[in-house]
């Protein structure tokens, strides 16, 4: 599976994923609970094969460097609201609201890159470029989800 093909798997599953969550409601604990311990997995492991190693070959590259720059600091925003909601409790009249800002978060994050970034990564990147990438970080993802415990 080419790079690209990898991340837009992973955003679809997110994506769903947080549909499903924005569903929840304070009476739903531990299924909100459940949602977001799997969100923020998902979203861990995704954010370090990004961001060890997508983001810096494409960043080599002086026409993607400022689209990934952004990339990074919308994963900080995602981890700092992410932090927040791990601290608050899920039954919190608050919790709701701050999981939806983190939900438009991530889909205005996934829009950029399967926009402008994707589009970029294809004009830097030929073929086999992005199957190398892809089979990286698909060992890099199955060895991440081992360091983190996650199933």
């Amino acid at each position: 599976m080419d790079a690209i093909a990898l991340l837009k798997a992973d955003h679809e599953k997110v994506k769903a994923l947080l549909t499903e969550l924005e569903t929840t409601t304070e009476r739903g604990v531990k299924t909100r609970s459940e949602l977001f311990a799997t969100i923020k997995g998902e979203l861990t492991v995704h954010e370090i094969i990004e961001e060890e190693i997508f983001y810096p070959e494409l960043k080599a590259h002086p026409k993607a460097r400022d689209i990934v720059l952004e990339g990074f600091q919308e994963h900080h925003v995602v981890d700092l609201l992410m932090g927040e909601l791990e601290s608050l409790d899920v039954s919190d009249e608050t919790w709701g609201p701050k999981a939806l800002v983190m939900k438009e978060n991530i889909e205005h994050h996934i829009e950029e890159e399967e926009g402008e970034m994707f589009t970029k990564a294809r004009q830097v990147f030929d073929r086999a470029e992005l199957d190398d990438l892809g089979e990286r970080m698909a060992k890099r993802k199955t060895s991440a989800k081992v360091e983190l415990n996650i199933p």
